[in-house]
C-alpha cells in the first residue's frame, strides 16, 4: 500500500491511500481510502508507516537536538588569537601543552575563573561550548591545565622577547606603570603587606608592573613582592628594555610616583639613549611658582608653555593649566573643608557641653586626628587643644597656597624639542591612562587576575602573564569592534579634534552620535565589549540525532544575525 496525491486543476489535490496487484501479468492500482480531508501531518505519519519506518509525534521530532554549544563567541576570540599569531608565538609546532594554553587565554577573555572551573567547562559532558572540540582538549585536567601554566612560565621572558619585536622599535614610545591586588592565602614568597590599591589591607598583596607601546598594546609584565616601592621597579624595566628587547633608544614614560629624582639620577640618566618623560611632584610644582620661575601669564592660549630652570639642567619643563581641572579641585577642596569643619565642631560641642563633656587633651586630640586622618585636611586648619576645651580656623595662606596651583601640573622630560613638540610631549604623558584601562580590564572589568589563589611564585607570575596574553586578544578585538562598541572607532580624528593637548579627551564626532542615539553609522544598536560577546554565544553548534537508524547524526551550526556577522567581518573571523 502507498499514499499518492492526484493533482486537481481547479480544487485542491486529492490524497488517495491505495494498493498495488498484478493481474496477467500487468500491474493494477484500486484505491482503499479517500485521505483527502486528513490534517497533513497526519497523512505524513501515515506514510512513513507505509514505508516501514516508526511512527513520529510529529516532522520536527524526527530530528531531535541533543545537545546545543555555545559557538560564535569561541569562535570570535580563538579566531583572532590565531589570525596575531599567538598560536606561532607559544609555540612553531602543534602539541596539547600549546593546546591547553591557548584554551586557557580564550577562556580567560570569555569567562574567567580557576583552572578547576575551567577544567570543568572544557569536559566533554561539563562544558557549554566548542572550545574543548576545536582545540581537542576535551579530556584536560586541571593538574594538566597547572603543567601548562608551568611551563608557560618557564618561556615567558622568549614570549615577551618575540612580542617587543613584534611591535617595537628602535625610538619607539614605553608606557609603565604599577597597580597591586591581593592574595587569598599567606602561603606565597611574593606576597606580602603592603599598600593596596583595591581598598583590601587586610589582605597581603602583589605589586604588578605593566609595559606597553605608546598605543597601549600589552609587552611584559612583571611580579613584584607586595611591598616593593613603585620606585624599586624602574630598574628591572630598563633592565628589560636594554637587555632583553636589545632596544638602544626608547622615550620611557612613567608617573610622578615612578620616575622620581632619584631613579632619574641612578637608573634613567646613566643609560645612553633611554630618554623619558614623567611630571613633577605637587612640591616641586609649588617650589617654581615661589621663586616666580613659573607665571601663569606665560600660558599660551593653549594653556601650556615650555620653561626652563637652573634647578632641572638639561631638561624641558611643558606647563599645563586645565581649568576644568581647576575648578573641580577647587570645589573638591570646599567639600572637604567644609566636611572637616563639621566634624570638629561636633568635637568642640562636646568639650563644651554641660552633661559628660569631653576632657583631657589625648582625648580630644585623639578624635580631631581621626577627622583629620580621614579628610587630609590637617594642613588646612590652625588647631588649639586645652584640656576643657577645642577651636580651630581655617589657615587662609595655606589654602590660598594650594589653589595657586590648582589645575596646573608640569610635565618634565629629557627628549630634545627637535624630536617632540611641547604638545606631543603632553600627549604622551597623558597616554599612560592606557595603561591604567590595561590594568581595570585585567584585574576587574573583563579578565578578573584577582583574587589570586595559586601559591608558588612562579605559578603566580605564570598566572599574571596568561592574563597579559588574553589582554593582548582583547585590546586587538576592541580595536577591530570599535565601529560597533561605544568606544571611538578613530581615537587619532578625537585627538586632532581638542582644542589643545591640555584641554580633557573628548570623543570623536561619529562616537558621540553613537552615544546619543545608542545606534552605529550601520543602523546595529552600540554594544559594550562584553555584551557583544554574549550576542556571539547565541551563535550555538546543535548536535542533531534522527530517529531514523538509517541516518547519521550530524551538527548544525545556527546562522549569525546581521549584527553578529558584521562583528565577525570586522574581526575577519568565519564560522
Amino acid at each position: 500500500m502507498y499514499i499518492e496525491t492526484v493533482p486537481n486543476r481547479h480544487s485542491p489535490p486529492c490524497v488517495l491511500l491505495r494498493e498495488s496487484y498484478r493481474v496477467g501479468g500487468k500491474v493494477k492500482k484500486r484505491t482503499v481510502a479517500n485521505l483527502t480531508h486528513w490534517p497533513a501531518d497526519l497523512v505524513a505519519k501515515l506514510r512513513v508507516l507505509l514505508q516501514g519506518g516508526a511512527a513520529i509525534p510529529s516532522l520536527e521530532s524526527a530530528f531531535p537536538i541533543t545537545r546545543s554549544r555555545a559557538h560564535g563567541a569561541v569562535a570570535a576570540v580563538l579566531g583572532t588569537l590565531r589570525r596575531l599569531g599567538v598560536e606561532k608565538l607559544l609555540s612553531p609546532r602543534p602539541s596539547p601543552e600549546r593546546d591547553r594554553v591557548v584554551a586557557m587565554i580564550v577562556a580567560r577573555v570569555l569567562w574567567p575563573a580557576s583552572k578547576l572551573a575551567t577544567a570543568r567547562e572544557l569536559g566533554e559532558l561539563t562544558g557549554s561550548s566548542t572550545l574543548a572540540e576545536l582545540l581537542a582538549v576535551e579530556s584536560v585536567t586541571a593538574d594538566e591545565l597547572y603543567a601548562a601554566l608551568d611551563g608557560l612560565g618557564e618561556r615567558q621572558e622568549a614570549l615577551e622577547n618575540a612580542l617587543a619585536r613584534k611591535h617595537g622599535g628602535e625610538g619607539m614610545l614605553l608606557l609603565y606603570d604599577v597597580t597591586s591586588t591581593y592574595f587569598e592565602g599567606r602561603a606565597c614568597p611574593l606576597a606580602r603587606r603592603g599598600y593596596s590599591r583595591d581598598g583590601k589591607r587586610d589582605k597581603l598583596q602583589l605589586v604588578i608592573g605593566l609595559l606597553c607601546t605608546g598605543e597601549g598594546i600589552p609587552l611584559a609584565v612583571e611580579v613584584f613582592e607586595g611591598n616593593t616601592p613603585d620606585t624599586q621597579t624602574v630598574a628591572a624595566q630598563i633592565a628589560k628594555i636594554r637587555g632583553r628587547f636589545g632596544l638602544r633608544r626608547v622615550v620611557l614614560v612613567g608617573d610622578r610616583g615612578m620616575l622620581t629624582e632619584a631613579r632619574l639620577r641612578e637608573d634613567v640618566r646613566p643609560v645612553e639613549g633611554l630618554e623619558w618623560i614623567t611630571a613633577l611632584t605637587a612640591p616641586q610644582v609649588r617650589a617654581l611658582v615661589e621663586t616666580r620661575m613659573l607665571q601663569p601669564s606665560l600660558l599660551d592660549e593653549w594653556g601650556l608653555a615650555e620653561i626652563h630652570s637652573p634647578d632641572y639642567p638639561g631638561e624641558r619643563l611643558i606647563v599645563c593649566r586645565n581649568p576644568l581641572l581647576a575648578d573641580e579641585r577647587a570645589r573638591q577642596r570646599e567639600d572637604l573643608l567644609r566636611a572637616t569643619e563639621k566634624e570638629l565642631d561636633r568635637i568642640g560641642a562636646a568639650a563644651r557641653r554641660e552633661k559628660r563633656p569631653l576632657r583631657g587633651r589625648e582625648r580630644i586630640g585623639l578624635r580631631v586626628g581621626k577627622v583629620l586622618g580621614r579628610y587630609k585636611m590637617a594642613k588646612h586648619f590652625q588647631l588649639t587643644i586645652t584640656d576643657d576645651a577645642f577651636t580651630y580656623e581655617r589657615r587662609a595662606d595655606r589654602i590660598r597656597e594650594e589653589a595657586a596651583v590648582d589645575g596646573l601640573y608640569i610635565i618634565r622630560t629629557s627628549v630634545s624639542a627637535a624630536d617632540l613638540a611641547a604638545g606631543n610631549v603632553v600627549s604622551a604623558y597623558k597616554r599612560l591612562s592606557t595603561v591604567e584601562r590595561a590594568f581595570r580590564s585585567l584585574k576587574s572589568v573583563d579578565l578578573q587576575v584577582r583574587p589570586i589563589h595559586h601559591h608558588l611564585a612562579g605559578r603566580v607570575r605564570a598566572h599574571v602573564f596568561l592574563c597579559m596574553l588574553a589582554y593582548y586578544v582583547e585590546w586587538h578585538m576592541r580595536q577591530a569592534l570599535a565601529p560597533l562598541l561605544f568606544d571611538d572607532a578613530d581615537p587619532q580624528l578625537a585627538e586632532a579634534g581638542r582644542e589643545s593637548p591640555v584641554a580633557p579627551a573628548r570623543r570623536s564626532p561619529a562616537a558621540q552620535r553613537k552615544v546619543q542615539t545608542q545606534q552605529t553609522e550601520d543602523g546595529f544598536p552600540v554594544q559594550s565589549f562584553r555584551s557583544l560577546l554574549r550576542s556571539l554565544s547565541t551563535i550555538v553548534k546543535n548536535h542533531v540525532q534522527p530517529l531514523d537508524p538509517a541516518w547519521p547524526a550530524f551538527d548544525q551550526t545556527t546562522r549569525p544575525n546581521p549584527l553578529q556577522q558584521r562583528a565577525l567581518d570586522l574581526l575577519q573571523v568565519r564560522i
